[in-house]
């Protein structure tokens, strides 16, 4: 598919991992990394919104476009509006988040997860998912489920095990992966929206978007989904996985 736009939010304040965006990998801010995989993905158009002017620069000096947004959005996907507007995109042109802690992310799955989107005319959102295979990760809050309509829409997300196998076993569950694709239509009336009792219970702000009334379609894989970079110990794992592939090259 051609023509989608590929946003990276990036913030410098993190309780967790301040600076984290700009945290070197094999001699380039992580950020930067993020650019360079969506340039592989087909998009038509790349930007980092950010609210930093450190990140800013490092963006621009490899490159690459940033826009610099407010710093009072209260979520990524505001954030992500404004660069949508800042970038003059047409109402229904679509529009991939690609967080800017994930310099592993598969080009291929952004460009999956915008021709999904592009397919399903009566969704505004699409994001991906892929199966689960063991019973930890099923019972594990911090992984986010997903169930699926016949039209792979999704019904849900939570951090509960869904569904629950009344049988016992293991059921036919997928894990969901933190991209998403959105029409610009969609991006300008989510800012609108209040935000719902079950997001508040989950923390998980896509049930916003279902709690609404709006489509997610999902995109399953089947591939392997490397790390994302939440902490310092997670950066060290993400540069042995850079070192390991240098190696084999």
């Amino acid at each position: 598919m051609a023509g989608f736009s590929v946003i990276i939010p990036a913030r410098y304040a993190s309780s967790r991992f301040p600076g984290k965006p700009l945290a070197d990998l094999a001699g380039k801010p992580m950020v930067v990394h993020v650019c360079e995989r969506a340039a592989q993905s087909g998009a038509a158009k790349i930007a980092v919104a950010t609210d930093d002017p450190r990140i800013a620069e490092a963006v621009s000096r490899h490159g690459f476009r940033a826009l610099m947004t407010r710093t009072d959005h209260a979520s990524g996907t505001d954030r992500i509006a404004e660069a949508a507007a800042a970038l003059g995109l047409a109402d229904d042109a679509i529009v991939v988040n690609v967080q800017g802690d994930e310099p592993l992310i598969d080009p291929a799955l952004v460009a999956r997860v915008a021709a999904s989107l592009e397919r399903d005319a009566e969704a505004s959102v699409s994001t991906a998912c892929h199966p689960i295979h063991d019973a930890a990760s099923f019972a594990n809050p911090n992984v986010v489920k997903v169930v699926l309509d016949a039209c792979s829409r999704a019904l849900y997300f939570s951090r509960a095990g869904i569904p629950y196998p009344r049988a016992g076993g293991l059921p036919e569950c997928y894990r969901h992966v933190g991209i998403y694709g959105y029409r610009v239509a969609f991006l300008k009336r989510y800012a609108t929206l209040e935000p719902s009792p079950l997001e508040r219970f989950e923390s998980l702000e896509q049930l916003r978007v279902l709690w609404h009334g709006y489509r997610i379609v999902v995109s399953i894989t089947h591939d392997e989904i490397p790390p994302g970079v939440d902490t310092l110990e997670d950066l060290e794992t993400v540069r042995k996985l850079f070192d390991r592939r240098a190696k084999s090259r």
